[in-house]
């Protein structure tokens, strides 16, 4: 009885030990919005918390009409690299950027009526094609993805059939593309859902989540799923670190240091330069976008700009340092850097840099000249020196500076100067003052300069 007992005993922990080795851990990512720097910081967080948990799959939850070219590559070239087997479910749309980024996974469920494809890079203003040389760009970029998948499992590695038509994908960017028996040179393609599956863009159609994991083995209780859900400070972060976010604070920066050097005291524009500083730098350094030699590279910029107002005379070689300092941390600090190195980046992420940045120097110098305009604010143009009038109604004296075209010119004192007193120049009488020692009148003089509105002489020898 006792032995019966201890196997039955065992046969429950054998079982028990079982099925905890059957149960799978999957993540699961939503990419339901616009492709754009918060998506890429989620992708990024997604995949981190799947490696640490060490997740048999991450499934991608797709439902986008596309975004951010710079942004989709990123997040192309993160998926690519995963370690983790990836999966991605289109659930009604996956266009322009969003079927980048199911290319890249390893394997694509798409859900009955849904539609993939139309890459073609256009532009944000008006959503006209862009020039041919963004084509060529993203053509490349997607024959590359769809290469990466390989051929089809026993043929020729050279000249087999692949797993993903690299010229499929070059026709979901360029209309001139013709794919034989799919689509001819005047359109787009785009895929419905049984069209990927035929052409080998997808492994299968499913109704939800859970069909696509039945489809890929995944039985009801032998799987754990794991949705990650940014928290309000993700979403905070994807905000500020979106691109119009960026060359707006870049532009309150520069303006607010530039209102600041033509404002009297410390105000308004500084401590507004100082908030969007923090804005712009904390969250790409809290992301790892940004090392910590860039944040060391403003505030020695901005330490040499304090030392030029306020220690060394004049405008030089310290207040132009700062200003570039400023310049290159804010410019860096848009290209990621764990490094002190940027040779990493590629040309697309710098031009987008660059476009950012001189898009935030163009709204400042636009900003700083209708505050000071007179189409601008009265209490802006009330509180800075740009607009200053030296009027006598309030407190300024003018000075005539007349009496200095009269230096170098000889004279007569006309009474004795002790050491002031009175000289005739030019037929002009003049008060005047005697360089040294006491004049009588009627020594020959001559005026040796003009300062602080008094004419000074001296004894012609």
């Amino acid at each position: 009885m006792k032995r019966s007992l201890f196997s039955l005993l065992l046969t429950l922990v054998a079982m028990i030990a079982v099925r905890a080795d059957e149960v799978h851990l999957i993540h699961m990512l939503r990419l339901d919005d616009e492709i754009g720097s918060s998506t890429w910081r989620y992708t990024r967080e997604a995949l981190d918390k799947a490696r640490e948990d060490n997740a048999s799959l991450l499934l991608v939850h797709l439902n986008t009409y596309g975004g951010s070219v710079v942004h989709a590559d990123s997040i192309r070239t993160a998926l690519m690299r995963c370690e983790i087997p990836v999966v991605a479910y289109v659930d009604n749309n996956a266009a322009s950027a969003g079927a980048l980024i199911a290319l890249a996974c390893d394997s694509v469920y798409m859900r009955p009526g849904s539609s993939m494809g139309a890459v073609t890079v256009v532009n944000g203003t008006d959503g006209a094609a862009m020039p041919d040389k963004y084509q060529s760009y993203m053509r490349a970029m997607m024959r590359a993805t769809a290469e990466r998948h390989g051929h089809v499992a026993g043929s020729d590695s050279t000249a087999g059939q692949w797993r993903r038509d690299p010229l499929i994908a070059e026709a979901m960017v360029d209309p001139r593309v013709e794919v034989k028996g799919l689509i001819d040179s005047t359109r787009v393609l785009t895929f419905t859902a049984s069209e990927a599956v035929k052409w080998g863009y997808a492994e299968g159609e499913a109704d939800s989540v859970d069909d696509v994991l039945s489809r890929l083995g995944y039985t009801p209780g032998t799987y754990e799923m794991e949705e990650y859900a940014p928290t309000w400070v993700d979403r905070l972060i994807g905000f500020l670190t979106n691109p119009a976010v960026q060359a707006v604070l870049i532009m309150i920066i520069i303006g607010g240091i530039y209102m600041e050097l033509h404002t009297p005291g410390v105000g308004f524009p500084s401590a507004a330069a100082i908030i969007a500083a923090a804005l712009y730098f904390l969250p790409i350094y809290i992301t790892g976008i940004a090392g910590s030699w860039i944040i060391m590279l403003f505030m020695a910029g901005f330490v040499l700009i304090v030392l030029e107002l306020f220690v060394v005379p004049g405008f030089g070689v310290t207040g132009i340092s700062g200003i570039v300092c400023i310049a290159l941390a804010i410019l860096f600090g848009l290209i990621e850097n764990y490094t002190f190195s940027i040779t990493h980046a590629d040309t697309s992420a710098v031009w987008s840099s660059l476009a950012i940045f001189f898009s935030g120097v163009i709204l400042a110098i636009g900003a700083v000249w209708y505050l000071t305009s007179s189409h601008g604010p009265k209490w802006v143009r009330r509180h800075t020196d740009l607009t200053t009038e030296l009027r006598s109604d309030r407190g300024f004296i003018g000075v005539d500076m007349s009496p200095s075209r009269l230096v170098g010119h000889d004279g007569v004192a006309v009474t004795d100067m002790r050491p002031a007193g009175k000289v005739q120049v030019d037929g002009e009488t003049l008060d005047a003052v005697a360089m040294m020692g006491f004049l009588h009148a009627g020594t020959r003089v001559k005026i040796v300069k003009y300062e602080n509105a008094q004419i000074y002489v001296n004894e012609i020898l």
